[in-house]
């Protein structure tokens, strides 16, 4: 039986929209889902349209989308359609919707600098050698199961979230001089969240297409579609 695949994308082009999710779009049709893509949230107003999807895929930064869209993806979500992504496409989406924010279940805050004498002024100023750390949950994840610890030079996402996540993976953020902080932040970096009869996949890092392409990283991503649609 063929499943169905939305693959909501837009906002912020820093985070290359349309090529990241391009590279996603011939494994979930290998995978048997017929995909449409979409490039305006507002599509998740469509109740129709949402309770034949079986997996949502956003990559929307920023951006906005009004209250029946979100409604919509929630009311979907709930009765069974999938939600996943990426980066700041799903957890820094919509940041005007608190209602956003409690599906997902986790928000970016910030990713951290370098020194500040190593800073240029562009994108890769908050590139840090970083290693992201299987939890014990993890291990046994269908998601995350056979995977080691695995180090990435690229954004390093500070996440504020809530305990309704299952945390696969982990990075800390560690205590620096030029930072205010006083001890080391442990942020997740790959969760999952039942809400009602949905499933929400969130991987952090996917800032930059190599970072996709990163075997870990791209297996991961893969896992989690599968793993979150209907």
């Amino acid at each position: 039986m063929t499943r169905t695949a939305l693959v909501v994308r837009g906002g912020w082009d820093g985070h290359h929209p349309i090529e990241a999710t391009d590279l996603f779009l011939p494994f979930l049709r290998d995978s048997g889902f017929d995909v449409t893509v979409e490039d305006d949230p507002e599509v998740y107003a469509d109740a129709d349209r949402m309770a034949a999807t079986d997996l949502v895929v956003q990559c929307v930064t920023m951006s906005r989308a009004s209250h029946e869209a979100v409604r919509g993806l929630r009311e979907a979500v709930a009765a069974g359609t999938g939600l996943a992504g990426w980066h700041g496409g799903i957890a820094d989406s919509f940041r005007a919707s608190s209602d956003y924010l409690q599906l997902v279940g986790g928000q970016f805050a910030t990713h951290p600098s370098k020194h500040p004498d190593e800073v240029h002024g562009d994108q890769t100023d908050n590139y840090l050698d970083y290693t992201v750390e299987i939890t014990e949950l993890g291990r046994a994840h269908d998601i995350t199961a056979g995977l080691g610890d695995f180090a990435l030079r690229t954004e390093q996402y500070w996440v504020l979230h809530d305990d309704l996540i299952d945390v696969l993976a982990t990075t800390t953020h560690p205590v620096q001089p030029y930072h205010p902080w006083h001890r080391p932040i442990v942020s997740p970096a790959v969760w999952t969240r039942d809400w009602g009869q949905g499933r929400v996949f969130v991987s952090t890092p996917g800032h930059s297409l190599d970072v996709l392409q990163d075997d870990n990283v791209r297996t991961i991503i893969e896992r989690g579609l599968l793993w979150a649609a209907r």
